[in-house]
């Protein structure tokens, strides 16, 4: 279903210089976490729709479309401090989260333009940066029944 933009944000993005940029917003949950962890792609905060976004700059690329392949987006933050790798490593590599992408606009902080809710999955870390994948499961590759009946499992039946 097609999205109905405001005409301040459709005009961005069409433009080459405009006077303010879409911010991208973060919201991370996971089942270990008391409250989502909320980052704006900024380096300052900002409140939207009550909740605060702590300024912190990351890499986004959003999901790709490319046929015969689940969307895929990438997600790169600067590995900084010590808790975030603490998280990774007892979390399983942020295994079960869940990370909703939205964009806004500064001048309207409170009017969502567009988000998307991606499962976290690929985790890579470096020194200069932690990098992950952000998608679906692939549905299509698993199979729809648990048990297959094969002469190698049951001789009986063939």
């Amino acid at each position: 279903m097609p999205h109905a933009y405001s005409s301040a944000y459709k005009s961005t993005i069409a433009s080459v210089s405009a006077p303010e940029a879409p911010l991208v917003l973060l919201e991370i949950t996971h089942p270990t976490f008391t409250s989502p962890i909320r980052v704006a792609n900024d380096t300052q905060d900002i409140t939207c729709n009550g909740d605060l976004y702590i300024g912190y700059p990351f890499r986004f690329i959003p999901p790709d479309d490319f046929e015969n392949q689940s969307p895929k987006a990438t997600l790169s933050i600067d590995n900084i401090g010590k808790d975030l790798m603490y998280w990774i490593e007892t979390s399983g590599g942020g295994s079960g989260s869940l990370v909703k992408i939205m964009s806004i606009m500064r001048s309207q902080p409170d009017l969502i333009e567009w988000d998307i809710t991606l499962e976290l999955s690929n985790v890579r870390t470096s020194t200069p940066e932690i990098t992950s994948d952000l998608g679906y499961e692939n549905l299509y590759s698993k199979s729809a029944i648990s048990k297959k009946y094969r002469p190698d499992n049951s001789p009986g039946l063939f």
